[in-house]
């Protein structure tokens, strides 16, 4: 295999050109050409097909550096349907035009769906990404605990049961994606500036982070010290939770809150899904803090505020913050940078095996750290062919404290204990309040990729 298109599909995170640079270094090594399909399936769709050479020359080019988040070759959540034939043989055709043997993509789940069908035609591997590290299993096993329900409306609904109470460490398949440690530096961050301005006026902060149907951002916010952690995969109970707010305001006169944005009440979703929907699909959710700071208002009431004189209303003391997109962007951290490069590697290698419709994966035990693995990307699929989220399992978070359980703790050390490089510290302090940036607008650069860009006759 001498030349291979390559893609990044589905949401931006901090460690795509990362993953890039690593797979494009490996190609520079074994002699292969990379072009860069751009925006994702969507490029593809064009009857222009927009590239880019990578590697002129065996030469990574100079914008695809991996400490830069995102990605310099576009993306989007468009993607390939199975069933559309003949636009399933245009692609290829187009592909073929410049005599690409072989495609790695890089995302998450939908990338997966969108891949498959390709992989009929030809070899296709991927790279895992996500900040919401929901692409994996807890176990091997863990697709076939799902089942499949019918509502009321005919709708197909699928539950998960379940059936262990624990999992190993060493068993998790694809410990951590990409982007993930960056997310939770970002958000830990963040909790540790919002905490002041709670103490100092005795209020009460709820922070939303990502997570659609994982917590694990909100797990790993336990870096940033909060107070209560609540996430998808718990039901709320609102006396407990109204209990332990109302103590610890007791105790110091603030709480901080954070909160997944897909958490759940019993009865279904804490008021935080719209009718609307993402392009790719996804139902967008939207408002758990403020649902839950609604909550809190009403079942602490006005006077319990007054009677100290601390704030005039329920209200007034207690304040939400999203921090959206800001988890999803900026430099990614060293251990982002590194294993995002080291899956990208991997990923081509196996590409060039020929190992069709299989993703690269990272794998962790006790005694040889992080490794490199890989799988069937058909092993992630239940018995329906549906890929599921992963889920924080219940044994790594304990739902009577609000925080992670000692086997929570246990998963999160070996990926943040050493996750920041004295590199990232040395650019924030060389670059950030550098006089230049006075003077200089930033550079995108997506102007020097245009200049790259070609495209088919």
């Amino acid at each position: 295999m001498k030349r291979i298109a390559i893609l990044t599909a589905g949401g931006d995170t901090p460690a795509l050109n990362a993953t890039l640079y690593g797979a494009v270094q490996r190609a520079n090594e074994l002699g292969i050409e990379v072009f860069g399909l751009v925006k994702g399936f969507d490029g593809m769709l064009s009857e222009r097909l927009p590239h880019v050479r990578l590697n002129p020359l065996f030469t990574t080019i100079p914008e695809l550096d991996p400490c830069i988040g995102g990605t310099i070759i576009g993306a989007s959540r468009r993607y390939i349907d199975r069933d559309e034939k003949e636009t399933l043989k245009a692609v290829s055709g187009r592909l073929e035009r410049i005599v690409i043997e072989g495609l790695m993509c890089i995302g998450g789940d939908g990338t997966i769906n969108g891949m498959q069908p390709l992989s009929d035609l030809f070899p296709c591997t991927l790279a895992p990404k996500t900040i919401d590290n929901d692409l994996g299993l807890n176990h091997i096993d863990e697709p076939n605990e799902w089942i499949r329900e019918t509502d009321d409306d005919g709708e197909a609904e699928y539950r998960h049961t379940m059936s262990r109470d624990d999992v190993s460490l060493s068993e998790i398949v694809n410990y951590v994606t990409p982007g993930y440690a960056t997310a939770v530096f970002v958000v830990a961050q963040s909790i540790d500036r919002i905490r002041t301005t709670a103490e100092s006026h005795r209020r009460i902060a709820i922070i939303e982070v990502m997570g659609r149907d994982s917590g694990y951002i909100a797990l790993g916010a336990a870096y940033g010290q909060p107070d209560m952690i609540l996430i998808p995969e718990v039901d709320l109970d609102y006396p407990k939770i109204v209990e332990r707010v109302r103590h610890l305001y007791d105790l110091q006169k603030s709480a901080v809150i954070v909160i997944g944005e897909g958490v759940r009440d019993a009865d279904g979703q804490l008021g935080a899904k719209s009718r609307s929907v993402d392009p790719a699909g996804n139902v967008i959710f939207s408002g758990a803090a403020e649902r839950l700071a609604e909550i809190l208002s009403q079942e602490l009431g006005d006077d319990y505020f007054q009677k100290n004189k601390r704030h005039e209303s329920a209200s007034s003391a207690i304040f939400t913050r999203k921090l959206g997109h800001t988890q999803r962007g900026g430099r990614p951290i060293l251990f982002d940078r590194f294993y995002a490069a080291q899956l990208g590697g991997k990923a081509l290698e196996l590409l060039i095996s020929e190992r069709n419709n299989h993703l690269s994966t990272l794998k962790w035990n006790e005694n040889a750290g992080f490794t490199l693995g890989e799988l069937s990307a058909n092993q992630l699929r239940d018995r329906w062919g549906i890929i599921h989220a992963r889920e924080v399992h219940p044994s790594l978070y304990d739902e009577n404290r609000f925080q992670p359980s000692k086997l929570g703790r246990d998963y999160l050390e070996p990926i943040f204990t050493r996750a920041i490089g004295h590199e990232d510290l040395e650019v924030l302090h060389d670059t950030l309040f550098s006089p230049g940036n006075l003077v200089t607008r930033h550079q995108s650069v997506n102007v020097a990729m245009q200049k790259r860009i070609q495209y088919l006759d």
